[in-house]
């Protein structure tokens, strides 16, 4: 009776009366095969789409449980899993310049068939040995922003010295739900968390801090609309009213006004 081999990394089971005399050989590679599947590692150099074989009998690079994958391939891959009837477990890390599509040879990739594994992260997944048409799923937890199409922090974001940055001229919006409102902590002088009836000032270089609503204003207010008024406050506290560069009035701290022509009383507006 000839030898047979396990379903998924391919030990050989040697027939009844087999192999007499040599038997140790074939256990001693059985060893090598399971000690490779417990922990085994494999350092696989990409160039483009390449099978990844698991050999009967005999140790190869399919049936390790790590795969560090190197190498500049340039585009998007395809690590192909064969035989297709194998259950398989594989972290694997991609050290490549390029995103790896691991699935079953003959299947074509998609989100349902295979993974992607991110130029520069580690995925754990999992086949179920069903053929051309069998799947790999992941086993680790979501972190790719881009295919997330709900991310949620687990915790604080911390950006690390980074900025939040659009692109295409893109607007940055942040939109509460229903009642929540957008907190602004942790800025800068005159008070990190702001009181009450303060306002948000930028000093022109991108920087915003909490002022109140009078300092925001400073001595000068110009009106909108370009209509040529701006409203002052002098040396002595006393509000200037000018027009088009010109001050035409003032209301002192008394509350005596001073005009540089007629004052109406009592006239229609």
């Amino acid at each position: 009776m000839p030898s047979t081999y396990t379903s998924n990394t391919g030990i050989e089971k040697p027939g009844s009366g087999e192999q007499s005399g040599t038997w140790g050989t074939t256990t001693n590679t059985n060893f090598d095969i399971i000690d490779q599947a417990l922990h085994g590692q494999a350092q696989i150099s990409i160039v483009g789409s390449q099978d990844l074989t698991t050999n009967d009998g005999s140790i190869s690079d399919g049936a390790n449980t790590v795969l560090v994958l190197t190498g500049s391939p340039g585009a998007t891959f395809e690590l192909r899993v064969t035989p297709t009837d194998q259950e398989k477990f594989y972290t694997i890390k991609n050290e490549t310049n390029a995103a790896c599509h691991i699935i079953y040879k003959g299947a074509t990739y998609s989100p349902s068939t295979g993974v992607e594994i991110a130029a520069g992260s580690s995925q754990a997944v999992t086949g179920n040995g069903g053929g051309v048409a069998g799947v790999f799923k992941s086993l680790t937890p979501n972190t790719d922003l881009v295919n997330d199409t709900t991310p949620q922090l687990g915790g604080d974001l911390d950006v690390n010295g980074n900025s939040i940055v659009s692109v295409s001229a893109g607007n940055i919006n942040i939109v509460p739900d229903t009642t929540g409102r957008v907190v602004i902590d942790g800025l800068s002088y005159p008070d990190a968390d702001g009181t009450a009836d303060q306002v948000v000032v930028t000093d022109g270089a991108g920087n915003l801090s909490f002022a109140s609503a009078s300092a925001s204003l400073g001595n000068s207010l110009s009106l909108s609309g370009g209509s040529g008024w701006t409203i002052s406050v002098d040396g002595s506290n006393n509000l200037v009213f000018s027009y088009g560069g010109s001050t035409v009035a003032k209301i002192a701290t008394n509350g005596a006004i001073t005009s540089e022509d007629d004052i109406t009383a009592f006239g229609t507006v």
